[in-house]
């Protein structure tokens, strides 16, 4: 072969002629920063800058619809329901909302921009994980500090230090937390032996926070501003030690799961507009859209998290293996952020929730 014959091969191999692009297509671009630093403007050059970006710039939008619907009037002719006994189950806005974070969430600092959230009423539904009820409560009796990825687990150890990530807690936070909780499941107990009461992990978690009495916690401001916080795992963390500890001195509390589900269940059905914003997997997620899956899907749905799809778990599963199983609705545009959620979540707090909330305000 020739070399002008090996250099048209070569040239027709390399400059394959391009389709034309639709007159819409998106041209990518950052932001300059000759123009000064605006947070705001930096955070709207996401969507057109590609990757995980684009995928962050995409759920500020999706999330500012679940604002929009949400801040639309209730017909009239939804009024009945707020005669429903139970505060949880009563209509409140166009757009139920539905949060769901994992433990870590709420060990780490987002635990904060968590409590902006429920404090200020933008979101009408939890359902978190042991860790996630318990860690609130801890922090506000006692600090958790901050480590390194890399300590020696066995020197951690004889040191009475647990690490969480980079996280340090103290053994004696979980003291602390014993001596402040044993009193309470004694008041439960008994009310359940002389008032009849049947507990359940969302109205324990009412009662915790109501006794916490701390701004500063999630569940104070979930039970003052009646948020249910559901948590179908409540014995796997700390607070199930301390069940369990509690057993041997008075037993016989009863822990009623099927309350939750169909209370959780009847939320997601009453929903007339519903919004999923997911941090994290594993049962967190799987709950939350599996209550949406009575309503036939959800309208809106935002999930963060770094799990892959390929080993089939439900944590690592994008938007449209949930639209497969009716968990999300057929015509949603729901996105997945690939991410850190302590690097993304209150950046995406400041673009929507944060940002609506002050405007409005």
């Amino acid at each position: 072969m020739s070399d002008n014959e090996s250099k048209r091969r070569a040239e027709a191999a390399v400059f394959v002629s391009s389709a034309n692009l639709p007159q819409d297509a998106v041209t990518i671009g950052g932001y300059d920063f000759n123009n000064g630093i605006d947070l705001h403007a930096l955070l709207q050059t996401y969507k057109t800058t590609g990757f995980q970006a684009t995928n962050f710039g995409s759920a500020v939008e999706e999330i500012n619809k679940m604002i929009a619907k949400r801040a639309v009037p209730l017909n009239e002719d939804l009024k009945d329901d707020f005669l429903e006994e139970d505060p949880f189950l009563k209509k409140r806005t166009n757009c139920t909302i539905f949060l769901g974070y994992t433990s870590n969430m709420v060990s780490s600092g987002v635990r904060d921009n968590i409590r902006f959230l429920v404090e200020h009423k933008m979101i009408d539904c939890i359902v978190t994980t042991a860790g996630g009820v318990e860690e609130d409560l801890i922090k506000c009796l006692a600090p958790t500090y901050l480590g390194d990825f890399s300590l020696n687990g066995k020197q951690l150890r004889d040191k009475g230090l647990n690490r969480i990530g980079n996280l340090l807690v103290p053994n004696e936070n979980y003291c602390s937390f014993e001596n402040w909780v044993t009193p309470i499941l004694d008041q439960l107990h008994e009310e359940q032996k002389t008032q009849n009461v049947i507990w359940s992990p969302s109205k324990i978690i009412t009662r915790l926070g109501q006794a916490i009495n701390d701004p500063k916690s999630i569940l104070y401001w979930a039970a003052k501003n009646h948020i249910p916080v559901f948590s179908p795992a409540l014995i796997d963390g700390s607070l199930g030690d301390m069940i369990f500890f509690h057993s041997f001195k008075r037993a016989g509390l009863i822990i009623d799961l099927v309350q939750d589900i169909r209370r959780l269940n009847s939320i997601a059905l009453k929903a007339i507009h519903s919004g999923m914003i997911i941090i994290g997997g594993s049962i967190v997620k799987h709950h939350i859209c599996n209550a949406n899956l009575m309503r036939n899907g959800a309208d809106y749905a935002v999930f963060i998290n770094t799990g892959q799809e390929f080993d089939g778990s439900d944590s690592g599963a994008r938007p449209d293996e949930a639209v497969s199983w009716g968990k999300i609705k057929k015509d949603a545009t729901p996105i997945k952020i690939y991410a850190d959620a302590s690097l993304v979540f209150p950046l995406l707090v400041a673009e929507t929730f944060a940002k609506h909330h002050f405007q409005t305000k």
